[in-house]
């Protein structure tokens, strides 16, 4: 019974399919399949039921699953107690955002992959939630102010945001001064999240309503300019609108509550080296150079 042969089979049942289990592996479909036979022919039972949408677990597969999962975890963790001092092996990974990732984040990825030739490195630049147990991610970097959860988060660096609009916008609707003002106002946001505000030393928690959404940064960027409604963005994104003129900062008495980058992971007592190791270089690099990214997305 050979580990790979283990991996494999709780990718696919984790994905629902070999082809998912295929892409998040790296490797072809074909080789998937011959692993898994490789596999039931050793136990002489069948794992999983072959149907027109995927793999489903038989009962015998259910049971086998969890113990295959412990199994490659175990392994993991002895090849990094053995591994000479700072070498990674294996893969790692990641879900990132897709408003920030390519520009604040690719370089440390790319570092890390520089540093550990023999960690594979594969990134998911994404504005969407990714369920990481389900998906079958390592880690995953999150923006904002995290909603409660089973996962595990370290926070690594500071984001800011403003709230914003086009002067057309305030010229036709006005500019809201307090949060309950900015419940009457159009809102450009990703879906339904929250906002925060501080009045003072006290939060002040807002659900805005708007009818243009979007689960990219770039793209509410966009809305805010042609005057849709008032945004809550990040520094990063805006400062060059904010310096020409074309977005206006409002409701300055009340600030965005300060909010943060955060690597979550499945929960587990202890982070594996791999995610330690990209942890400490997230933090090495905004404490270095403080960045102004940010937009709270839960």
């Amino acid at each position: 019974m050979d580990i790979e042969e283990l991996r494999t089979f709780v990718e696919v049942a984790d994905a629902g399919g070999l082809s998912p289990a295929a892409r998040r592996l790296g490797v072809s479909k074909s080789i998937v399949s011959r692993r898994l036979a490789r596999l039931e022919a050793d136990l002489g039972v069948q794992l999983l039921a072959r149907t027109t949408r995927g793999a489903a677990l038989t009962e015998a597969g259910t049971t086998f699953r969890d113990h295959a999962a412990k199994v490659c975890a175990e392994i993991d963790v002895a090849r990094e107690t053995i591994l000479p001092a700072g070498e990674l092996r294996g893969r790692l990974r990641v879900a990132a955002p897709l408003s920030f990732g390519p520009t604040h984040f690719a370089a440390v990825f790319a570092e890390l992959a520089r540093r550990h030739p023999h960690l594979q490195v594969h990134t998911c630049y994404t504005d969407r939630f990714v369920d990481l147990i389900a998906e079958g991610y390592d880690c995953a970097i999150r923006l904002g102010h995290l909603q409660d959860s089973n996962l595990v988060a370290r926070r690594v660096g500071p984001i800011y945001g403003k709230l914003v609009a086009s002067p057309a916008y305030i010229e036709a609707q006005g500019a809201p001064e307090t949060p309950d003002e900015l419940l009457t106002h159009q809102a450009v946001m990703q879906g339904t999240e929250t906002w925060q505000f501080m009045d003072g030393e006290s939060v002040v928690t807002l659900h805005p309503q708007g009818y243009f959404k979007a689960d990219n940064g770039m793209a509410l960027v966009a809305a805010a300019l042609a005057g849709l409604g008032v945004a809550y963005l990040p520094e990063g994104l805006i400062h060059e609108h904010l310096a020409s003129g074309a977005l206006v900062e409002v409701m300055k008495r009340y600030p965005i509550r300060p909010a943060g980058i955060f690597v979550v992971r499945p929960p587990g007592p202890h982070p594996a080296r791999k995610i330690r190791v990209l942890t400490e270089m997230l933090i090495a690099c905004f404490d270095a150079a403080p960045e102004v990214v940010g937009k709270a997305s839960g």
